[in-house]
């Protein structure tokens, strides 16, 4: 396996133009059988060899749901109410109505640089992220959310290029 494209410049713009061969790699997984414990392996090789920490780009760019186990516990590590945590720093998302964190022009309202301040207590989607090794369903269940991480995350991005390789997926001859 190559080493991993971790510019996220590099990532925004590849992951950006492959959206269509993402998309057709999607239904292609669909129509096809294929090891998810593979899948889930490669994807531990990529994710051991990106430090999250030092990219924080998904608390830049995407929304975190708030689960009411995630305000129960965060509440009470921040030492304060639920409602009280709620009405601070939650919002209403505007695609779906459910609960959210705010965000500041940075980002996350709780990253700090690339540092997530309640890092010990962060909400349950921010500790699985990016759901390719850890989350509900299969690979192919949370695929539909694939397509839009790669174009900001350098580990969906080449673990959807790895992928790729492993079912023998035709690219677009322009997307190599």
């Amino acid at each position: 396996m190559p080493p991993p494209i971790t510019d996220l410049v590099q990532i925004d713009r590849l992951g950006t133009k492959k959206l269509a061969e993402n998309e057709r790699f999607r239904k292609h997984m669909k129509r096809h059988n294929f090891s998810d414990l593979k899948f889930r392996r490669v994807a531990e090789e990529i994710e051991g060899q990106i430090d999250c920490r030092a990219c924080g780009n998904c608390c830049k760019v995407a929304e975190t749901d708030i689960t009411k186990r995630d305000a129960t516990r965060i509440s009470k590590a921040m030492g304060m109410s639920e409602h009280e945590f709620v009405s601070t720093y939650t919002t209403a998302s505007a695609f779906d109505d459910e609960m959210i964190l705010r965000r500041t022009e940075k980002g996350c309202i709780f990253l700090n640089g690339n540092d997530c301040t309640i890092y010990e207590d962060r909400p349950d989607t921010c500790r699985n992220f990016p759901h390719l090794v850890r989350g509900n369903g299969s690979i192919e269940s949370r695929m539909w959310q694939m397509i839009d991480r790669a174009t900001y995350c350098p580990i969906v991005y080449n673990s959807l290029e790895a992928y790729k390789d492993i079912m023998g997926f035709q690219r677009n001859p322009v997307n190599r």
